[in-house]
């Protein structure tokens, strides 16, 4: 029953995440066109994970700020320069995902798209 129990917390923090956080809902957006581009461009295996990888890179970070912040938020209500640093810091991790993400959707997808123009 614990491992049941688990895997139900699990769900519920992904859900919360998709009801309550909108750059989570952005992220999840931008995921479904990469992996439809993947299908149209028809991937391989190796770019394929390259794109997963990234995509389960933003969506793990954009989860674990969303949890950073409301602890913070639940310990302190007064300003406190840690507790905005721990929040920044989330959120810079966010960030880097987000680029990283795009570099690698660049790399894959940019050359595809240059050759069905040209």
């Amino acid at each position: 029953m614990k491992l049941i129990n688990s895997f139900k917390y699990a769900i519920a923090g992904f859900l919360h995440c998709v009801k309550r956080e909108r750059n989570f809902r952005i992220h999840l957006v931008a995921s479904v066109v990469a992996i439809s581009l993947a299908a149209f461009f028809d991937l391989s295996r190796i770019e394929f994970a390259a794109i997963i990888g990234a995509i389960a890179l933003v969506l793990v970070t954009e989860m674990i700020n969303t949890a950073i912040e409301r602890i913070v938020d639940n310990l302190t209500t007064e300003r406190n320069e840690n507790a905005k640093i721990a929040k920044d810091v989330a959120a810079g991790a966010v960030f880097v995902a987000a680029i990283f993400a795009a570099i690698v959707g660049l790399a894959v997808f940019a050359p595809r798209v240059l050759e069905l123009i040209m």
